[in-house]
């Protein structure tokens, strides 16, 4: 059973720094991408950042390039999604993806992810 658990979620100051985590399960660790989104409500969920294990593959959306990182501990798990300079633009709730029918491939749009994990909130605010 595909399983997928952020944390690390929290209130930051603009400028400050976080690290999600996203522990997952039920799949194998070695083909299939991992992705963080974000959502506000009210708003379209954003694809932030994929990483594909195959061949370390990462994409980010325009809006965290630099800022961003994508990762995942050597033994595997959990994957990290490293957020630096945030700002209030950043606060959202983040969720990481996977999609277990697709190998060797990563993606940020939200519709091609089948599976998906509660989510972790993230403010940013003074």
């Amino acid at each position: 059973q595909v399983q997928l658990v952020e944390s690390g979620g929290g209130l930051v100051h603009p400028g400050g720094s976080l690290r999600l985590s996203c522990v997952a399960s039920g799949f194998s660790l070695d083909y299939y991408a991992i992705a963080w989104f974000r959502q506000v409500p009210g708003e379209e969920r954003e694809g932030v950042a994929c990483f594909s294990p195959s061949d370390g593959t990462t994409h980010y959306a325009d809006s965290v390039k630099g800022r961003f990182t994508i990762s995942r501990d050597s033994a595997k798990n959990p994957h990290y999604l490293q957020m630096t300079s945030l700002t209030p633009e950043d606060t959202a709730v983040y969720y990481c993806a996977t999609n277990i029918n697709r190998a060797n491939w990563c993606g940020l749009q939200g519709d091609e992810y089948p599976y998906w994990g509660q989510g972790t909130q993230v403010t940013v605010s003074s």
